[in-house]
């Protein structure tokens, strides 16, 4: 690996392990309320989710309308394990059912994803949008997922440490991928996908391949959720929430990994902000977001990423601002010391500009016939 790469890297780590300091100790110096910290530990399972979803929508271009499914096949799978175990609060045995969680959600992508991936556009969404209910339907049915009652008894293991962490795990995997030889084929898939095959590109396989990685963070984020609530319900993972999380990833930017965390952090407490007025809530809720898609259609980041770079080119284009622009040409006035700004060397100036253009620095430019007109 390049030195420069792990030099951003860690520089990357170094910023989310400060990130974390600072929220450790607002959250355990009482400064943060309880209510605060649940809401903070809920954003980062939703960030999760929207995140994993970016993955096969927004880079690989693939609509996919069940992904709730996929996190409610890690949810009840993780539950299961912990509370079959009887260890409550054993930070080994959550890790690998949130893992087991993941590899179940993997397995029923690659059961669905082989006669499914091969569809396109609208009928792909509504055979993944069927696939969500189907998943609704058989929890609701089985015995061991408690049949038509929730399933209770899971231990509340999810904290807010686990949930950060998984998020920047989700974030550094996936953003490795998309750099990745693997990632840039995923990436021609979604601009061209004939063109990408013609290329030698294995169109199926890559599909696949995202396919199952994106289902695998959303059966995890499925684990951590079922460790956070306490109680699962089929109907939490509804049409509804698989929407809530298209909308997470349209309102950060297609595509962009960063403006899925912030968007399901503004997304997620929107409401229990607005939650004082309840009369007027969804309302408010629904015009905010008419509003930031119409003056921002592509999203809070577009494609772009909140990353080292794009940052030191926000201020480096302010710097360029700042400076004064000359009359002359358009370029960048050079700053001289002990330069007059009249006299001989303004007329030398304007005398180069007559002899370069036939105009004066002080007049518009006209056209040529229009100054020749007279001369004739």
């Amino acid at each position: 690996m390049p030195k420069s790469k792990v030099i951003s890297y860690s520089i990357n780590l170094a910023v989310a392990l400060v990130v974390f300091v600072l929220f450790h100790i607002l959250f355990s110096s009482g400064i943060v309320s309880r209510t605060l910290i649940d809401l903070f530990t809920l954003c980062c399972i939703f960030a999760t989710a929207a995140v994993s979803l970016n993955l096969s929508t927004g880079l690989l271009g693939e609509l996919n309308l069940g992904h709730a499914g996929f996190m409610s096949v890690g949810a009840y799978t993780a539950a299961l394990i912990t509370i079959s175990s009887g260890k409550p609060g054993n930070i080994g045995i959550l890790l690998l059912a949130l893992v087991a969680g993941g590899l179940t959600a993997t397995f029923s992508a690659l059961v669905i994803g082989i006669p499914v991936l091969r569809l396109r556009g609208d009928y792909l969404a509504i055979t993944t949008l069927a696939f969500g209910e189907i998943v609704k339907v058989l929890m609701r049915s089985m015995k061991i997922t408690g049949g038509g009652q929730p399933l209770t008894g899971i231990a509340l293991d999810t904290t807010y440490t686990i949930g950060y962490w998984a998020l920047i795990i989700t974030l550094i995997v996936i953003y490795t991928l998309i750099r990745s030889r693997h990632g840039r084929a995923i990436i021609s898939i979604r601009e061209d996908d004939i063109a990408a095959e013609a290329c030698g590109v294995s169109v199926t396989r890559y599909k696949l391949f995202a396919f199952c990685f994106s289902a695998f963070f959303a059966g995890v984020a499925g684990g951590l959720y079922a460790h956070y609530a306490g109680v699962l319900e089929a109907s939490f993972f509804d049409y509804n929430q698989s929407v809530n999380f298209m909308v997470m990833v349209v309102f950060g930017g297609i595509g962009s990994l960063t403006g899925s965390v912030l968007s399901a952090f503004f997304l997620t407490l929107l409401p229990e902000f607005l939650r004082g007025i309840d009369a007027y809530r969804t309302l408010i809720y629904s015009v905010i977001l008419v509003l930031l898609m119409h003056y921002r259609p592509s999203g809070l980041l577009g494609q772009r990423e909140l990353s080292q770079r794009g940052i030191a080119r926000i201020f480096r284009r302010e710097r360029m601002d700042a400076q004064p622009i000359s009359g002359v040409g358009g370029g960048r006035a050079i700053e001289r010391e002990n330069v007059p700004a009249s006299g001989s060397a303004e007329r030398k100036a304007d005398s180069a500009l007559r002899d370069r253009t036939g105009t004066s620095s002080g007049t518009p430019e006209e056209p040529l016939e229009r100054r020749m007109k007279g001369r004739r």
